[in-house]
């Protein structure tokens, strides 16, 4: 199937790497036009030339922490592709630790990327959106943000946050008649930078060959995410909001 998003324009936050290149890759397939953005300014630019040309992707350095940024890169995105309709808030660290000796440095951090990005992210998108008559918000968190695990507590509360603020922000919209969807991915263990120590972030390699309890015996591709990206920026979720779409291979049936 093509033409899925054709016509639409999608921001992916670190969409430069792993989830988030799989993600922008898949949209530009389907018709979108996208931004990706990372903090690594070379390998931003080669993902961008690597995955199409200036008429349908740009790349934008960009910290998702920072407000200032979140307005800059949306008014980019329209001036370059017309209004936004599709935001993926991917952007995220990731860290092994349990509660008594994890710092809390190392907790602020990682919440300030994972957490206060993703609220800017969706602040600031709606703003956007409400303008244009409306989209799709894709919240990036994890079966770690379903169930708790020894090794992962700022990780935990991190992508906890995002699936109850999500919620809220879904009803706000759906009470408001916004015409705004949003929605939360959680992958299970996916084979990306992330996970194989290449990454920002501590590498949870080590944790994964320990502890993988995947069901389907194996790690996910980044694929497996991707495809259900296509679907909730797509019209074809229009009836989807405030919901949990779990890729994890079967490990949260368990």
């Amino acid at each position: 199937m093509v033409d899925r998003l054709k016509g639409k324009v999608a921001i992916v936050t670190g969409g430069t790497t792993g989830l988030g290149k799989a993600i922008a890759q898949r949209f530009i397939e389907e018709g979108a036009k996208v931004v990706i953005t990372g903090r690594r300014a070379n390998v931003g630019e080669a993902t961008a030339a690597e995955l199409g040309g200036d008429d349908v992707i740009r790349f934008q350095q960009h910290d998702s922490a920072d407000e200032q940024g979140w307005k800059d890169l949306i008014a980019y995105t329209e001036e370059a592709f017309g209004p936004l309709n599709v935001l993926v808030n991917n952007a995220g660290i990731g860290a092994t630790n349990d509660i008594e000796h994890d710092t809390f440095e190392a907790y602020r951090k990682l919440m300030s990327i994972n957490a206060d990005g993703m609220y800017l992210g969706t602040q600031y998108g709606f703003r956007a959106m409400k303008e244009h008559g409306g989209g799709s918000i894709i919240n990036m968190s994890s079966i770690l943000g379903l169930v708790g695990d020894t090794m992962t507590a700022s990780y935990n509360a991190s992508k906890g946050a995002v699936r109850l603020f999500s919620k809220s922000a879904a009803v706000y919209a759906a009470q408001n008649d916004l015409n705004i969807r949003v929605n939360t991915v959680h992958p299970g263990y996916i084979a990306t930078p992330m996970t194989d120590g290449s990454g920002e972030g501590d590498s949870v390699a080590p944790y994964v060959t320990q502890r993988l309890k995947t069901p389907m015996g194996r790690m996910g591709e980044p694929d497996d995410i991707a495809w259900i990206c296509v679907y909730l920026a797509s019209d074809e979720s229009k009836f989807a909001t405030g919901a949990e779409f779990v890729i994890d291979g079967g490990y949260t049936a368990q």
